[in-house]
């Protein structure tokens, strides 16, 4: 629902209106038409389209069928929707935050999905944990945010670039990440206090473990285009390779200026390095083949890429003396 030539003070008006009367905690869709009552009769001369805005943030649930069928609605915001224009016009409020918070719950009780992810996919956005959910949320607004709008001119129609929704998805998600005190503004010192000592630092993550600890943690910076990729990286690890599932407890920004989810992930003890021969026979098992002719480290599937499986990033486990891939790169083919 494009709603760009609305007034955003009249929206935030009408927005803070409804919260000092006690409309922030809208429990369903049947106090919509008492909602627009509310706001026709609240002397803030609200436009139609602005009075259906607000109305799009502050009632959460959808409606059903026939309170669309009565207020003459074809096109009822999704959740995301509902968060995006939260973000827009009240940053991260408590509102904002619940919304997104309810949102998470949903997912994390499987009453709803992120269209991206099938449904394996999305028990691997579930063990990575409701920080990265939100995150995700929030990464999926800042892109949404810099696409041209429905009216745009053919000139102005362009996507932006990668390094721009990279960007903005870094700030938004620090502000929420801070607003919800998931940020960790000395994660170095933090980590190395409470979870060990650095025991190893690659092109993408540091690691820290404390000996006999069943897990180790990682400040991992991404490596892909957009921060919004990083965080799909590590649900299709997830689904991939639910042995060494990633949980994300935070976000950073460290001495090296980079951005850095900091999680967890368990311990594998390394009884050697999987050959080439191992990782080709664990990966065939998954639904992928190799992608140079036998030569590489790169493999495809039908839905995935699935890169950087070299000897350093596959163990065979001291435990189960099985290959086990601790790290990789994982994305869609479909961009």
């Amino acid at each position: 629902m494009d709603m760009s030539n609305s007034n955003s003070s009249a929206i935030s008006n009408g927005l803070r209106y409804l919260e000092d009367r006690g409309w922030t905690e809208l429990i369903d869709s049947r106090w919509t038409i008492d909602v627009r009552e509310e706001l026709e009769r609240s002397g803030l001369g609200l436009a139609e389209n602005e009075i259906i805005e607000i109305c799009n943030v502050a009632i959460v649930p959808k409606p059903d069928w026939n309170t669309k069928e009565r207020l003459g609605i074809t096109n009822w915001p999704t959740r995301q929707d509902q968060i995006n224009t939260s973000i827009k016009y009240n940053a991260f409020s408590e509102h904002t935050l619940q919304l997104i918070d309810n949102y998470i719950n949903e997912i994390l009780n499987g009453r709803t999905n992120i269209d991206r992810f099938n449904l394996p996919e999305h028990a691997g956005l579930c063990t990575a944990g409701a920080p990265l959910i939100g995150a995700y949320i929030v990464c999926n607004y800042a892109r949404r945010s810099l696409e041209p709008s429905r009216n745009a001119t053919e000139s102005q129609a362009s996507s932006p670039a990668n390094w721009d929704i990279d960007a903005k998805q870094e700030e938004l998600v620090q502000q929420w990440a801070e607003a919800k005190r998931l940020w960790f503004p000395h994660a170095e010192q933090l980590i190395t206090n409470t979870f060990g000592p650095k025991i190893a630092e690659g092109a993408e993550a540091k690691v820290y473990y404390k000996g006999g600890c069943t897990s180790v943690v990682k400040a991992r910076t991404s490596i892909y285009s957009t921060f919004g990729k990083a965080l799909e990286a590590i649900v299709l690890h997830n689904t991939l390779f639910p042995e060494t599932q990633m949980s994300v407890i935070g976000f950073t920004r460290d001495s090296d200026g980079l951005f850095r989810c900091v999680l967890t992930q368990p311990y594998i003890g390394c009884k050697r390095l999987a050959t080439k021969a191992e990782i080709d026979e664990m990966v065939a098992t998954k639904g992928f083949r190799d992608n140079y002719s036998g030569k590489g480290v790169n493999y495809i599937g039908e839905r995935l890429y699935l890169e950087d499986m070299h000897p350093a990033n596959v163990f065979v486990d001291i435990l189960t003396n099985k290959p086990t891939c601790i790290d990789c790169i994982v994305k869609f083919i479909n961009k």
